[in-house]
């Protein structure tokens, strides 16, 4: 039976208290931590299948601990906490290797659904073309909500798994159109034509922003493409 166990580090009792009702109303092992240090201490001791830390601990800080978790135990898969909008920290924390993020205020439902999905994954071999498109469904679907910074980080992760295909770029332009930062997604497109000239979505967004007059409506965000290209 895979590993259903699970460390919360976070300093607020409250937080504590509350992810682990939430999750141990589905019967997954919970440990808690109210620091960096404990949470370290912890992981030598024993290993977990999934880690939620808050990036904003006292002493060694959030992501300290993120960058130390390789080291003792790689083959945990870890969660960032952070405040709602703080989305340059999570697109780092993902970057040094965090699988995913919860903003606070978070829905009980959500932390359940996200866990129980890391947890059934554990035990399968994930391709780094399939974490890849996974990264964009995960983008894709906040588009679709209008949460498009959560979709950023999504993107910037899909990016850092691998760097050499072009769809996350046309989709990070595509949210840097849409708070019109016409020069960032423009950077963008050409970043992912660079890399795939063929790649009609960007060609679209390319030709489009660079027109006179131009319009903001119409961004191809490549979902039909990808799609496509999970099928062939």
């Amino acid at each position: 039976m895979a590993d259903r166990s699970v460390l919360i580090v976070d300093d607020e009792i409250y937080i504590r208290m509350t992810l682990s009702f939430a999750l141990e109303k589905l019967n997954f092992s919970v440990d808690t931590a109210a620091s960096g240090t404990e949470a370290l201490k912890k992981l030598a001791e024993r290993s977990y299948a999934v880690m939620l830390l808050d990036l904003r601990i006292p002493g060694m800080d959030g992501m300290e601990v993120l960058k130390r978790v390789p080291e003792i135990r790689p083959e945990v898969k870890v969660v960032i906490i952070t405040a709602y909008g703080s989305v340059e920290a999570a697109v780092e924390a993902m970057k040094l290797g965090a699988v995913d993020f919860l903003q606070k205020p978070f829905d009980p439902e959500e932390v359940r659904k996200l866990v129980s999905s890391l947890l059934d994954q554990s035990s399968q071999e994930t391709s780094r073309d399939r974490e890849y498109e996974g990264y964009l469904e995960l983008a894709s679907k906040r588009i679709g909500k209008g949460e498009f910074d959560a979709a950023r980080v999504y993107a910037h992760k899909a990016i850092s798994i691998n760097s050499n295909r072009p769809e996350a770029y046309n989709l990070l332009g595509g949210l840097y159109e849409a708070r019109s930062n016409r020069l960032e997604a423009e950077k963008n497109y050409r970043v992912a034509l660079a890399l795939t000239p063929s790649y009609q979505p960007a060609q679209k967004n390319l030709d489009r922003i660079t027109s006179r007059p131009y319009t903001p409506l119409g961004i191809d965000w490549g979902f039909q493409a990808t799609e496509e290209r999970r099928r062939s």
